[in-house]
């Protein structure tokens, strides 16, 4: 105990005892009258009063100084307002628009492939031939009748002209002159299912058919797979909840676990469609392929930016604990000394979103607090505390 303390007290219990100038109790009970004692008795009674009370507030003096001694020792972390960007994370699969199987449009022997696979090829490049049966013969035949025609036509036009012949010869030879360019232009029609040309530039994914193989459209099987991968995109499949957030020009992170490559793109076209069976709306999201790497139906991992804000504050989800009628609350350092000693507040908050191990706080705590994170579970409302690391 403090010397200082001791010494006052000491001289006060001599007093009570009979210590001092102070008629003792011994005196008195020898000598005294009755009102003598009662007096020495009110006097004793009061000592007795004022020495509990000094010793209470020794009690306490020491209780306090223990308890400063024995605080919980606990880290803080400032608040401070930061960009904040929550990520939808789906799946989706890459495709192209241009990646079809060519089937015959005749039937027929195929006498010539003339690509092979792998190979880049034109616009309008003539992939294979089938065996025409003779149309090709017929066509000649018909253009050489189609050129009589036109003759026959001219000069009889020429006559008409000069109003030698009849009106009937000059129409007869227009008509047939008419009839033959259309049968011309239905043989060359139907001669050009012979040949299968590329409908765009592309690549030869996989040649199917071998020559000399019968082919028939009735069959259903494809001769040649095409396939371009400049114009590649992601199809991903967005819940019903996410209408409003997720737009056209979003921002996408894109991860291609197969090939273990990211990057950053943005959502290009959004579906007009809800499917009943999953609640979901497609979107499609632009992925480049300068490489030439990326297949179609490739997995990717699609992360779209739904959310963001600037000014957020920001939590570790561990500080956040929960009372019995479901309110979050998590404890701040205030009124923090020079000493490093505070004073535990419980404050219930608000939260929204989560992302990166961190909890976004709408309410309840500002920037530039002070939030306990090691010893938070340990802590009671308004008990002292004390901080030995700041974040």
């Amino acid at each position: 105990m403090n010397k200082s303390i001791f010494l006052p007290l000491f001289a006060l219990m001599l007093a009570a005892c009979g210590g001092g100038s102070t008629t003792s109790v011994d005196d008195v009970l020898a000598g005294g009258t009755l009102e003598e004692i009662k007096a020495k008795h009110q006097a004793l009674n009061k000592q007795q009063r004022e020495i509990a009370t000094s010793l209470r507030r020794l009690d306490s003096a020491i209780q306090s100084k223990e308890t400063l001694r024995n605080v919980p020792l606990v880290s803080t972390l400032e608040l401070k307002k930061t960009a904040f960007e929550h990520y939808l994370d789906l799946q989706g699969n890459v495709q192209t628009k241009q990646n079809v199987l060519l089937y015959p449009e005749m039937a027929g022997t195929l006498v010539k492939v003339y690509v092979k696979e792998g190979q880049p090829v034109r616009k309008g490049q003539v992939l294979a031939k089938i065996d025409d049966g003779g149309m090709s013969s017929g066509l000649e035949q018909l253009r050489t009748q189609a050129s009589l025609a036109q003759t026959t036509y001219e000069r009889q036009k020429r006559l008409w002209e000069q109003n030698i012949g009849s009106e009937i010869q000059y129409l007869q030879t227009k008509t047939n002159y008419e009839a033959t360019l259309q049968a011309v232009r239905q043989a060359e029609a139907q001669l050009s299912k012979s040949t299968i040309t590329a409908p765009f530039s592309g690549i030869v994914d996989d040649v199917l058919v071998d020559e000399g193989s019968t082919v028939n459209p009735a069959g259903g099987t494809p001769i040649i797979r095409l396939v371009n991968l400049s114009d590649m995109y992601v199809e991903v499949d967005v819940p019903e909840s996410y209408l409003r957030e997720v737009t056209e020009g979003k921002r996408v992170e894109l991860y291609i676990p197969v090939l273990g490559d990211s990057m950053i793109s943005r959502v290009r076209q959004t579906g007009n469609f809800i499917n009943p069976a999953n609640r979901t709306f497609k979107i499609e999201v632009s992925v480049p392929n300068n490489n030439g790497q990326i297949k179609p139906n490739l997995t990717v991992r699609v992360k779209i930016n739904d959310y963001t804000n600037t000014e957020a504050v920001l939590v570790p989800p561990g500080v956040i604990s929960e009372n019995s009628a479901g309110q979050q609350y998590v404890y701040v350092a205030a009124e923090i000394g020079e000493d490093r000693l505070a004073k535990a507040e419980k404050r219930v908050i608000t939260t929204g979103l989560s992302q990166n191990n961190r909890i976004e706080v709408l309410s309840g705590i500002e920037a530039g607090e002070f939030i306990i994170l090691e010893g938070a579970r340990r802590v009671r409302e308004g008990q002292k505390i004390e901080i030995i690391e700041q974040i």
